[in-house]
């Protein structure tokens, strides 16, 4: 620092931080917040399961498509229009979802809530990384990071509590007075910046289109590949080959344009490169964790989805209690020992999973949740101030998009690899439990005439005792995907070697 003291961000700069953090909470929310009501929208809107999937894919997929698209689109309208045009039109998009009586009409509110609420969560790092000095940036990437991880998991109980006792509908409206005190710490926080349209012009268009068709086509071939049969569907096959061009016009506007619309030679940088790698480990733990809890304890244990969403919750709890900390963590604490020790709290909380039985209920949870939230503060929140300083600060959006596109990526692929993983596994272990009982044997013999005698018949004992393969069958899926999870966490566990110590150099401010 050559002996001269860092400013200090003033209360301008706070409020600008504190706006992008409540926007990226608000559409990191809305990612998850139908899931518990999927059912009661669909029905109420006419829509099968199939079509009502669409409602959470939509969200997601033009999501995944704007975040990286962001930085450009911050350089052609400066940052505070940008923000304050997407502000308005995710509110719009908001309410256009809450007031839909058709599927057309949610899927557009849906896409179009994506593409609005998906800008404001690199945004959220852009803000942090160009209006704070280095010393502040891990207070503002704290608040960031407990949004990122509190988002997805409290978004299912909001929805489901909203459902139950008021309507659907507000899980939409309840955006709207967020909207309006957004838009006004985007006003006083951020300075104007003057339009830069000329760079539509000159923009790299082949990267673009090329960005646009890459992410959004293969992101709908992991969220609905299964359901479609894979490579047996055209749709499938159709949307493959979209993406297979849509990334090969990606590589060429990097190779021609004077400025691409993403800097994918960031990519190259050691540690930014594996930053990028353990952030999408790290998003296939939470989306996947979050969908396979709840999906156990409501085909095994019965529960509801306020109960389940209950017991998800719980890893948002250490965040909670560790965010106040995680500044002076990041201060002391160095990055590599940090991430290592959040990946191995992650994969050793799979791994306790993995002792599951058709017996359990939410409290076999408990532990391995509250590890997995200890484990998520300590990769993740070190991984995102890693993000934004593996790279010069004229490259903090290009960084912030391509961390949060790939931690978002991640979660598709953790549920398309469940949807693979749990048909096939559950017709494994249904035939291998099957093959061992054999219907001359006397236990299954006097197991069955027990059970007639209770049930009054054979007919309903054979489908009792079909029921309880079934039901081993899914308990042992499950077990399949927390290994699975284990695994794949342990994998990622040498990449902490490729990091480098975060900037320390400045004393670290109290917020």
């Amino acid at each position: 620092m050559n002996g001269v003291a860092e400013p200090r961000a003033d209360a301008a700069a706070w409020l600008a931080v504190a706006a992008g953090t409540l926007g990226a909470l608000m559409a990191t929310l809305d990612i998850s917040i139908v899931n518990s009501s999927l059912p009661t929208i669909q029905g109420e809107i006419g829509a099968s399961g199939t079509e009502g999937t669409w409602i959470a894919t939509g969200y997601l997929v033009a999501e995944i498509v704007i975040i990286p698209l962001c930085g450009w689109l911050e350089r052609v309208f400066g940052l505070r229009t940008f923000l304050l045009l997407v502000t308005v039109l995710f509110t719009a998009f908001s309410v256009l979802c809450g007031l839909s009586t058709s599927l057309d009409m949610m899927i557009v509110g849906r896409v179009g809530q994506g593409f609005t609420g998906g800008a404001m969560i690199p945004t959220a790092q852009t803000i942090i990384a160009t209006r704070l000095p280095r010393s502040q940036q891990a207070v503002g990437g704290a608040m960031f990071g407990a949004t990122a991880i509190l988002g997805p998991v409290i978004g299912p109980v909001v929805g489901g509590w909203l459902t139950e006792n008021l309507s659907w509908h507000y899980a939409f409206f309840l955006n709207i007075p967020i909207c309006i005190a957004l838009m006004a710490l985007l006003w006083i926080g951020l300075p104007h910046q003057k339009a830069q349209v000329k760079q539509l012009a000159e923009a790299d268009w082949l990267g673009i289109v090329g960005l646009t068709a890459f992410l959004g086509a293969l992101t709908v071939v992991l969220e609905e590949g299964e359901r479609e049969q894979w490579f047996e569907s055209g749709f499938i096959v159709w949307l493959t080959v979209l993406s297979a061009v849509g990334l090969l016009l990606l590589i060429l506007g990097q190779l021609t344009a004077k400025r691409p619309v993403i800097r994918l030679d960031i990519l190259l940088d050691r540690q930014f490169g594996a930053v990028v790698v353990m952030g999408t480990m790290v998003g296939m733990v939470i989306y996947g964790t979050s969908y396979v809890i709840p999906q156990f304890l409501a085909t095994i244990a019965s529960y509801n989805a306020s109960q389940a969403g209950g017991v998800v919750v719980l890893s948002g709890i250490p965040s909670l209690m560790l965010m106040p900390l995680v500044p002076l963590l990041i201060r002391y604490v160095d990055i590599r020992p940090a991430v290592a020790f959040g990946l191995v709290l992650l994969g050793g909380s799979a791994f306790m999973d993995t002792g599951l039985t058709a017996q359990a209920a939410g409290s076999a949870f408990v532990a391995s949740q509250l590890i997995r939230g200890v484990g998520t503060i300590f990769a993740m929140l070190y991984l995102n101030q890693a993000a934004i300083q593996s790279v010069p600060r004229e490259f903090a959006s290009d960084a912030a998009g391509l961390f949060n596109a790939a931690r978002n990526l991640g979660g598709s692929l953790a549920l398309a690899g469940i949807a693979v993983i749990q048909n096939q596994r559950m017709w494994l272990h249904s035939r291998r439990m099957e093959e061992t009982l054999s219907a001359n044997g006397p236990g299954v013999h006097d197991y069955l005439a027990a059970q007639a005698h209770v049930l009054g018949g054979m007919p309903q004992a054979l489908r009792a005792l079909s029921g309880t393969i079934q039901v081993q069958a899914l308990t042992m899926t499950y077990i399949d995907l927390f290994w699975i999870l284990a695994v794949g966490v342990s994998c990622t566990l040498p990449l902490v070697l490729f990091l480098r110590p975060l900037d320390k150099d400045a004393p670290l401010a109290a917020h």
